[in-house]
C-alpha cells in the first residue's frame, strides 16, 4: 500500500474520532448536576403545581422502603372527622354504680373466725357486722313454697356459716376506739360477701342498693329462700 492510501485512511480515522468525542460530550454524566424542575410547568403557577404534587402524593399507595418497614400513604388531617362513641350493646357494657364511699378514717380490717348470727350478720373479734347492701332474714322467719312452710331463716344462717367455714373476712371498719354493731362491706378473698348472699337467695337486696339484679336472678332461679325447702 502506497503512502497516499495510508494518508487517506489516517485522515478518515481522525475524523471518526472527532465525531465520537463530540457525541460523547453531549451525553449527561454522573458528576454533572441535574437542574431542579421548575415550579412553572405548562403555564401553571407555583401554587397550583404544589397542589397537584400533594394530591398525587395522597393518592399514592403504601410503599416498601425497607425489608421490614412499610411506610403508610400520607394522611390529610383536615379530612379526619371525630364522631361520638357508639352506645353499649346492653346493660353489661354500662359502668357499675359506684358504692357508697367510706369515711376517710375507715380502714380495711381482717376479722378472724367469723360466726354468722343470721343470714347477713356475723360476729368476730368483738365486732357485730351486718353486710351493707343486704337485708337480713330473721332467724325465726319461715317461708312457703307450694303450700309447704319451712324455717328459711335458720336455713339461711346455716348456709352463711357453712360458706364462711371460719375463714377470715376483710371489712371496712371505723377506728377501734369503740366497737359496736355496724353495717360494712366485706369480702372473703376476692368474693363480695353481700353479692354471694343475695345471688344465692340467702339475703334480700336493700331497695335502691347494688344487689337488685342479683336478687332478681335468685328469684327467677328459685334460689335460697325463694325456692323449695333446703
Amino acid at each position: 500500500m502506497g503512502w497516499h492510501a495510508r494518508l487517506a485512511i489516517g485522515s478518515l480515522e481522525l475524523m471518526v474520532g472527532i465525531v465520537l468525542i463530540m457525541w460523547a460530550g453531549a451525553l449527561p454524566t454522573l458528576d454533572r448536576p441535574v437542574p431542579a424542575p421548575s415550579l412553572e410547568t405548562a403555564g401553571k403557577p407555583a401554587k397550583q403545581a404544589d397542589a397537584a404534587i400533594r394530591n398525587r402524593q395522597l393518592q399514592e399507595p403504601a410503599r416498601r422502603i425497607a425489608e421490614s418497614l412499610i411506610a403508610p400513604p400520607p394522611v390529610d388531617l383536615s379530612e379526619i372527622e371525630r364522631i361520638e362513641a357508639r352506645p353499649p350493646l346492653g346493660d353489661l357494657g354500662l359502668a357499675v354504680r359506684p358504692r357508697t364511699p367510706m369515711p376517710k378514717d375507715w380502714r380495711e380490717t381482717r376479722l378472724y373466725s367469723p360466726i354468722a348470727t343470721s343470714s347477713a350478720t356475723f360476729e368476730s373479734m368483738g365486732w357485730k357486722v351486718t353486710i351493707s347492701g343486704a337485708q337480713d332474714i330473721d332467724v325465726d322467719q319461715t317461708c312457703s313454697f307450694r303450700d309447704e312452710t319451712w324455717p328459711c331463716g335458720q336455713r339461711a344462717r346455716a348456709a352463711f356459716n357453712a360458706w364462711l367455714r371460719g375463714r377470715a373476712l376483710n371489712c371496712f371498719l371505723p377506728p377501734e376506739t369503740e366497737r359496736f354493731a355496724i353495717a360494712a362491706p366485706c369480702r372473703l378473698g376476692k368474693q363480695d360477701v353481700g353479692a354471694w348472699l343475695v345471688a344465692n337467695g340467702w339475703a334480700m337486696a336493700l331497695p335502691g342498693g347494688i344487689y337488685g339484679k342479683a336478687e332478681a336472678v335468685a328469684r327467677d332461679a328459685g334460689m335460697g329462700v325463694f325456692g323449695p325447702p333446703r
